[in-house]
């Protein structure tokens, strides 16, 4: 049986300025288990970033609770490599900044990155890669401190429509190879039926859990997910409820 990792239990927040304040999140309820994949998408300023700052414990609810076992991986929209920094030493960043950078933790992380093919650009230097790839090393630098959830922030937006396809399968097939937990914050309900075990649809700010739905494709593949006969019917259903 899985174990449960992340727990949101009816939690608020509000955020407050000089003159008035904002409900952000209300009633917020959801969790998340061990090595699960879970896909949040909602209408445009409704606080899906917020929810991940709140899940690694960077904004403190008003009310409610955030409960979490282990640690967590951040991945943002951009790869955020340092430009003059190789691949290498960009990968051994957040070992330097959590004080973990051990000769263990440096071998693991280049053989991470030799797993998934990016052992012969280990001296390159960011410009020297193509997006994919440079998001495939941000992803890896992300695991090198052996994360238990990985947060990911629409980290496919930057990229085109070609390469995010492809990057996406990458992306899914190392965080199941390693098994990750991953919570995932998109726009693209595509993109949200394609990677993950289970989607939850919030609602208007301030948000709410207002649909939840577990996903019956038998199949991790991206894009053999986007070939089955009954990804239109996910994709008309979700962009229903997000626009009611």
């Amino acid at each position: 049986m899985k174990k449960e990792i992340l727990r949101f239990s009816e939690v608020m927040l509000i955020y407050h300025t000089v003159r008035d304040e904002t409900v952000a999140i209300k009633g917020l309820s959801f969790s998340v288990d061990e090595g699960e994949f879970v896909a949040i998408i909602g209408p445009s300023g409704c606080g899906k970033t917020t929810l991940l700052s709140l899940a690694a414990g960077l904004l403190k609810p008003s009310a409610g609770t955030v409960t979490s076992r282990g640690s967590f991986g951040y991945m943002l929209q951009k790869d955020h490599l340092f430009p003059w920094r190789t691949i290498e030493k960009n990968l051994f960043l957040p070992l330097e900044v959590k004080r973990q950078n051990t000769p263990e933790n440096r071998s693991r992380a280049k053989e991470l990155a030799v797993k998934y093919g990016l052992g012969d650009f280990l001296g390159s230097y960011p410009s020297q890669l193509s997006g994919g790839m440079r998001q495939r090393a941000a992803l890896i630098r992300t695991l090198a401190t052996d994360p238990d959830v990985l947060l990911l922030d629409e980290p496919f937006s930057a990229l085109d429509y070609q390469t995010r396809l492809n990057v996406t399968e990458d992306v899914s097939r190392i965080i199941r190879s390693e098994n990750k937990t991953a919570l995932l914050i998109t726009h693209d309900i595509s993109e949200a039926i394609s990677l993950a075990d289970r989607v939850l649809v919030l609602s208007p700010r301030p948000a709410r859990v207002a649909h939840e739905h577990t996903l019956d494709f038998g199949e991790t593949n991206p894009l053999k997910r986007r070939e089955r006969p009954n990804f239109s019917g996910w994709f008309e259903l979700l962009w229903k409820e997000l626009n009611t």
